[in-house]
């Protein structure tokens, strides 16, 4: 698996397993173990979760998936905005870390941007949770460029390794500098919902690469999402067959005429579009 590596020594696989709408109905429990497994098996060993998908429930997902295996995994969660005060951060990845059975976080998240709390006292909680070795890496998650500049000027700014914003090739909002500005500061983004939550619809240009490279266009259209070397993407799946085949975007190296085949069927917005935030 290919690494992205960012400031302060993090490193991370370049495509993991998402993890939102896991955890919302137990019936489907084994299922959503097995997938993550799977995937891990097939070497995406980063998992991205948040203690928002289900209240929790996707975390517990996570927890039974690694349970007896967490070594050599790298595991992503997210405090939500909702509780990101400097005690409440502590609290959140506390109780993170227990729904998922580990000692420890590889990368932890501020989940948006647009809560209640100063920014600054959710990353000197996160400095803190860092000293006390229960997260060893932290960023955001749904920040635009000025969201950015200004983290950078607070005390524990200069800690940011990462920062997760929508990105597909039908949401290409990222291509509009925001994807060369996290480059040049050395600071990783995580990509997701790279297939539009499986609804992204293969254009003859897509469908035209797919059967160049002998597979499906959402293997191809995740494969075009990786090819940045310093973008991470998390897409989710249950399916087993839906998980081998987003294991093989890795391997996909896209040619200039694949490239602007997709770039026909899926134009880079116009300037001043950031289609890249979510919840």
């Amino acid at each position: 698996m290919r690494m992205v590596r960012s400031r302060g020594g993090c490193a991370m696989p370049a495509l993991g397993l998402g993890t939102w709408k896991m955890g919302e109905d137990r019936n489907h429990r084994k299922a959503e173990v097995e997938a993550l497994q799977l995937g891990v098996d097939l070497g995406m060993t980063l998992i991205d979760t948040a203690e928002l998908y289900a209240s929790g429930g996707a975390e517990e997902v996570v927890g039974e998936a690694i349970r007896g295996r967490r070594e050599g995994l790298f595991i992503v969660s997210k405090v939500h905005q909702s509780g990101s005060t400097y005690d409440g951060t502590i609290r959140a990845a506390e109780a993170s870390l227990r729904r998922m059975g580990t000692d420890r976080m590889d990368l932890y998240l501020l989940h948006n941007r647009n809560g209640p709390y100063p920014l600054e006292d959710t990353l000197k909680a996160f400095d803190r949770l860092k000293r006390d070795g229960k997260i060893l890496h932290y960023g955001l998650s749904n920040f635009d460029a000025p969201d950015m500049e200004k983290a950078e000027t607070m005390p524990h700014g200069p800690g940011i390794t990462a920062n997760q914003l929508r990105y597909s090739l039908a949401r290409r909002g990222l291509d509009n500098g925001l994807l060369d500005w996290h480059a040049k500061h050395d600071i990783a983004v995580m990509g997701y919902t790279p297939l539009e939550e499986g609804f992204l619809r293969p254009k003859p240009g897509l469908a035209q690469v797919a059967s160049r490279h002998g597979v499906s266009p959402m293997c191809i259209a995740l494969a075009w999402t990786l090819r940045h070397p310093s973008v991470v993407s998390i897409p989710k799946a249950t399916n087993p067959g839906h998980v081998r085949d987003n294991a093989r975007a890795i391997e996909i190296k896209l040619t200039g005429e694949d490239l602007a085949a997709l770039d026909g069927d899926y134009p880079k917005p116009p300037p001043g579009t950031f289609d890249v935030w979510g919840a």
